[in-house]
């Protein structure tokens, strides 16, 4: 598949969901069989010889493509859920949020040591939801591979944020500055 131009099926909407907030809507983009096919197969592609047994994404933007990237890749997913959506044991990581605290979590034997994990989420920014999902795979004893995002805010240096918890490099597909 040749390069691919997302930029123009991702759709900025003003002032959403509060004033000041430049909310950036992916829906178009994934409604696109061409752009959909190739959101999956440039984020699935640095990791395709990585040896990825489990794919994690966050809720719910981190489903829609972090689920087509694991079946991509031939490997399992885990959802990373907000409390009291996973019916089992689970393993819980707080993260920061701009005013006050969320947490993420998954269920106690989503990967454990054996597993090579990859992150995939829509888009990062503050890294608070990537950093939490990178410190429940530590805990895990699985081996974090990488991380992956169709959308990168680059003004809230999401890079330096998730620098301090791994070496692992950000993949990211479209980049806003």
């Amino acid at each position: 598949m040749a390069e691919f131009e997302f930029e123009h099926l991702i759709e900025s909407i003003p002032d959403y969901p509060k004033p000041g907030v430049v909310f950036k809507d992916i829906t178009p983009l994934l409604a696109d069989p061409d752009g959909f096919a190739a959101t999956i197969k440039n984020l699935a592609d640095p990791y395709r010889n990585a040896g990825v047994t489990k794919v994690v994404g966050a809720e719910a933007r981190g489903f829609m493509v972090g689920a087509p990237v694991a079946r991509e890749l031939h490997a399992g997913f885990v959802p990373a859920r907000k409390p009291g959506k996973l019916p089992r044991e689970v393993a819980s990581e707080e993260y920061a949020l701009e005013y006050g605290t969320d947490s993420l979590q998954v269920h106690v034997d989503a990967f454990g040591p054996g597993d090579k994990v990859l992150i995939v989420d829509d888009l990062v920014a503050t890294g608070g939801t990537m950093v939490a999902m990178v410190k429940l795979i530590q805990k895990s004893g699985a081996e974090l591979v990488g991380i992956a995002c169709l959308m990168e805010l680059e003004f809230f240096n999401p890079r330096d944020i998730l620098a301090g918890v791994t070496d692992k490099e950000l993949h990211s597909l479209v980049k806003v500055s």
